[in-house]
């Protein structure tokens, strides 16, 4: 059906394109130019680097002929001279929705979400419509189209800013005359990003992972799809199988969601074109790593007006700083070789693009590459590059004439020439009449002087007494006009003059005096124009604050490496065999824990005096939402087993360095409890200042979040009836069983195939069910969130009856009346020291849970499932001494040791031990004690939280943000633009925490 579309499409459009000539005109003559245009005598920018003094121009039929110093001008040719001024090639913005209806919301929320598709014959997922193209939605806008113009644009690339996936844009040059050469190209690019479609109200993805997993299974269903495994007709994939071939562009609107999309494209072999947002030089390094191509809007952010004490107060020192640091982002991406190119995106006026890319070059951007990202890179990235972007013969006459150098703050765009169409943004015969002249009026004496813009001036006349009068002054087509009227109050006469400009030195005409008497007056230049010096505005640039890892409050000034350490004379918590050893040494070296005893003497190593101290393993945290971008919880489906938190961990959450500060080394982060079968765990050591992929536990055991109870089957959704299964606990068991069937099943198909290769077709790949048969392949490990014992016992009679067992229950908070059950199934508990009652269906949970079924064999571990308790998980491991009479140092393990052996870890972590990671924690009293406070915590032997280094942190970000309180103020000062300071709500994110609302 698109195919006969497209058709219908091309022969109605492109022949006005080439056959105008036998179109009939009904608005006027047809007659047909094709004159040539000769411009001579300019600096003639044939690209941003091949430059033409005192050149000409030639152009015929919207294209370039020639340009260069001897060029052979035809005769009949129309000449403009313009010696002193400047051609450019016009700009390009390949990202745009020019000409693009916004789409309509779709109204709704969570209750009246759809978990199905409502469409027939395209993809399951509303949020992938890939089968949307830009010319069938397209409108010419001419208004927009003239603010483009104005600001030096003749080319921009436009598409449906709407969907996950979201089909292709169109290519058009801003052709005000001519609307049969607009449309350079129908398909010039095929289009994703990370936001749901507005038009759809289908619950799924509704999370950053889901998104993300989502993009995962199109793309093997493509390759699917492709190799005619399909039955049934599917227009999207059919679009992306179609459009394969276009350039790829993925609006990621995020530093650290390019690094996520460039993930998929390794994944899957594509290239993708990353359109970010301006704060790429945040995390450079792995930007540049990509080897990604990118479209950067300039849209920085305004001043803030931080007058008033306690709301500058309220402002985050992230968002002050990237203020401050925001136009140094190109400098940045071009010093680090970062091939981009420039749009409008994001920008709330058009006219703001010229203020601040020349902001961007007062910060040290290269003038030449700015020139580059708006003309010769884009057509490049275009595969235009014999079409537009430069002035080469043959392209197509898109060129700017300017005053001067085009990035100069005096300089003017007096034409933009699209396909050989004038559009006219200042008149160029405007002649400069600015200065100080003897004005004599029917021989009269005046001062008269001239000032402000060129197309906006200002007059100021003044009599020989100095007597000054009300002047209004106005010029056109070199016409000037000129209202004198008396500032006496009392009267009220006028005298008009007027004038043809013929020499800027001497002006002349008539006036008409308020009597109506015509007179001659003249006006003789005696000093020049000098513009004045504003000296608010000459100020020398901000000094730039220096980018940290992360780019946050107590960031690290540089990247941190291992060191060697010795700490001596400590009270060490081995958790091993040897218990708690006193006055001991222990050695860290390579990233490793290299000897424990007495007198260790090592001469590259940093001495710790631990005397009096207590050095443990780092806490670990088996249960943590933290530093989860977009989404803990994707509860669109039932099961979500293709997520995976892995793909959005967020290495710049403050909440990371202040479980540092708490002496937290290693946390599961763990899907939310939406949904019967969650998504996939990510075990992270928490190395503040590394990219999140260096956060991620190497060859780390693989998990999974499964949960019981009220979230998933939507309990406490609101009143209006959800309508996604399960809705009862029965339900919810059936779940379990259906997929595990359908899994196993699925893996048999799959193993099938694999031993009969080449004789069969493949089945199609299904990421949720592949995830789910790992489970029964025992390659994955259950984390289930649970409460009731009958629910409990449930899942471990499935996981027996499909011949696995379930790792840990975590929560668990009625274990202690299972636990012999437990035990005899062999899984683990993850549970809270003394949480209960603050909902129905925990309301037998009892404080001595965890020493219960420690008592009765089980590896117990607490967990913190909260931002804040995580912070002090030592002093929940000391609520099993209260509660439970445990030993101190079995209490410890409860935090250390236990939750390494849940998650299978603890041959690297969770004890002092000779060959074991770095990861302990000096404390400066028993690490059970409520008055115990890390001094330094460390991770395979780099110090990432000091208590000296923070208390140092602590001024230095004061100063840092009174340093940039002062450059807001002095921007106020300036006459600036300014905005609201605002402070950002921080989302923490708990089990049952929902994103999409």
């Amino acid at each position: 059906m698109k195919r006969i579309v497209a058709l219908i499409f091309l022969l109605i459009f492109i022949p006005k394109i080439n056959a105008q000539e036998y179109f009939p005109n009904n608005e006027g003559v047809q007659n047909r130019n094709n004159n040539y245009t000769a411009f001579i005598n300019a600096k003639i920018f044939v690209t941003p680097t091949q430059i033409i003094e005192k050149g000409t121009l030639l152009i015929q039929n919207g294209k370039v002929i020639a340009a260069g110093n001897s060029v052979n001008i035809p005769k009949n040719t129309i000449t403009v001279n313009l010696e002193g001024k400047s051609i450019y090639p016009s700009f390009i913005d390949m990202y745009t929705s020019f000409g693009m209806d916004k789409p309509k919301k779709t109204e709704g929320n969570r209750q009246s979400q759809s978990y199905d598709t409502k469409r027939e014959g395209y993809y399951w997922n509303e949020h992938i419509r890939s089968e949307v193209n830009a010319y069938d939605n397209f409108n010419y806008d001419q208004p927009k189209a003239e603010e483009l113009l104005k600001a030096g644009f003749g080319v921009v690339g436009t598409h449906l800013q709407d969907g996950i996936a979201r089909g292709t844009g169109s290519l058009i040059a801003l052709n005000n005359i001519d609307k049969t050469n607009r449309l350079l190209t129908a398909k010039i690019s095929n289009h994703f990003g990370f936001t749901r479609s507005v038009t759809s109200n289908q619950a799924y993805p509704s999370s950053l992972m889901g998104m993300m997993a989502l993009l995962r299974q199109v793309n093997h269903d493509l390759k699917w799809y492709k190799n005619g495994n399909s039955e049934n007709k599917d227009l999207s994939l059919a679009a992306l199988s179609e459009n394969e071939k276009l350039i790829q562009i993925f609006a990621t609107e995020d530093k650290l969601n390019s690094l996520r999309a460039s993930k998929i494209a390794k994944e899957f072999g594509l290239n993708y074109i990353m359109k970010g947002i301006g704060n790429e030089f945040e995390r450079i390094e792995e930007i540049k790593k990509t080897n990604a191509q990118f479209i950067i809007p300039i849209n920085f952010p305004e001043a803030y007006d931080v007058s008033d004490p306690n709301q500058a107060n309220q402002m985050e020192l992230t968002d002050l700083r990237f203020w401050n640091q925001a136009p140094t982002n190109l400098k940045v991406l071009t010093d680090n070789g970062v091939v981009f190119a420039l749009t409008t995106d994001k920008l709330k006026k058009i006219e703001d693009f010229r203020t601040n890319l020349l902001s961007a070059i007062k910060y040290g951007f290269d003038k030449t590459k700015a020139l580059e990202a708006l003309t010769t890179v884009p057509a490049l990235l275009l595969g235009k590059s014999n079409e537009i972007g430069s002035l080469k013969n043959g392209n197509y006459a898109n060129f700017i004439i300017t005053s001067g150098e085009i990035f100069n703050e005096e300089t003017r765009i007096y034409e933009n020439w699209v396909q050989g169409s004038k559009y006219v943004v200042n008149d160029i015969d405007i002649k400069d009449i600015r200065g100080e002249y003897d004005l004599t009026i029917a021989g009269k004496k005046y001062k008269w002087k001239i000032t402000g813009e060129i197309a906006t001036l200002k007059s100021e006349v003044n009599t020989a007494d100095s007597k000054k009068l009300s002047s209004k002054l106005s010029i056109s087509n070199n016409w000037i006009s000129n209202v004198l009227k008396s500032t006496d109050s009392t009267q009220t006469t006028f005298t008009r003059l007027i004038g043809y400009i013929e020499d800027i030195k001497t002006l002349s005409g008539k006036a008409i005096l308020f009597n109506g008497n015509e007179v001659k007056w003249s006006a003789n230049k005696t000093a020049p124009f000098v513009k004045p010096i504003d000296s608010l505005k000459v100020q020398k640039n901000n000094t730039i604050m220096p980018t940290t890892f992360p780019n946050v409050a107590f960031g690290n000034a540089k990247q941190l490496t291992a060191e060697t350490l010795l700490f001596k004379n400590a009270t060490v918590w081995t958790n091993e065999k040897e218990g708690i050893l006193e006055e001991t040494d222990v050695l860290v070296k390579n990233g490793k824990i290299s000897a424990i005893g007495k007198n260790i003497s090592d001469a590259s190593a940093t001495i710790v005096d631990a005397k009096g101290k207590h050095l443990t393993s780092g806490i670990i945290d088996e249960h943590s939402h933290i530093a989860i971008s977009n989404g803990v919880n994707e509860g669109g489906h039932n099961s979500s087993a293709e997520v995976t938190i892995q793909d959005v961990v967020n290495s710049e959450d403050i909440n990371i360095y202040r479980e540092l500060a708490g002496g937290v080394t290693t946390s599961q982060l763990l899907h939310g409890s939406a949904n019967p079968i969650g998504g996939q765990s990510a075990i992270v050591k928490w190395k503040w200042g590394q990219a999140a992929d260096e956060m991620l536990y190497k060859n780390q055991p693989k998990f999974i979040k499964f949960a019981l109870g009220e979230n998933v089957k939507q309990s406490n959704w609101g009143n209006i009836n959800p309508t996604r299964f399960p809705q009862t606990r029965m339900g919810v068991e059936q779940v379990f069983t259906d997929y595990f069937q359908r899994a196993k099943e699925y893996d048999l198909a799959w193993k099938n195939y694999n031993s009969k290769k080449g004789k069969a077709n493949a089945p199609r790949v299904d990421l949720d069910l592949q995830t789910v048969a790992e489970i029964l392949n025992k390659e994955r490990f259950i984390s289930c969130h649970s409460y009731i014992q009958s629910e409990i016992l449930m899942l471990m009679n499935v996981a027996e009856k499909f011949n696995f067992r379930v790792n840990t229950f975590t929560h668990i908070l009625e274990g202690y009346k299972v636990a012999d059950k437990m035990k005899e199934h062999g899984v683990g508990a993850s549970t809270f020291s003394d949480w209960w009652a603050y909902k129905f269906e925990v309301n037998d949970a009892i404080p001595y849970n965890g020493p219960i079924m420690h008592n009765a064999g089980l590896v117990v571990a607490y967990n913190s499932d909260d931002a804040e308790m995580s912070r002090r998980l030592n002093q929940e491991a000391a609520k099993a001494v209260k509660y439970g009479d445990i030993s101190e140092e079995e209490a410890w393990k409860f935090v250390t040791l236990n939750p390494a052996k849940l998650l299978h870890i603890d041959d690297k972590v969770g004890s002092i031990k000779v060959g074991k990671d770095a990861d302990i924690v000096l404390w400066n009293n028993n690490p059970l004690s409520i008055y115990a406070k890390v001094e330094k915590t460390i991770i395979e032997g780099v110090v990432y939280y000091d208590t000296q280094k923070d208390e140092q942190q602590r001024v230095a970000i004061a100063q840092e943000r009174n340093e940039l309180i002062g450059q807001l103020l002095q921007e106020k000062n300036k006459g600036a633009n300014t905005q609201e300071p605002k402070r950002k709500e921080k989302k923490e994110y708990h089990c049952d925490s929902v994103e999409l609302e």
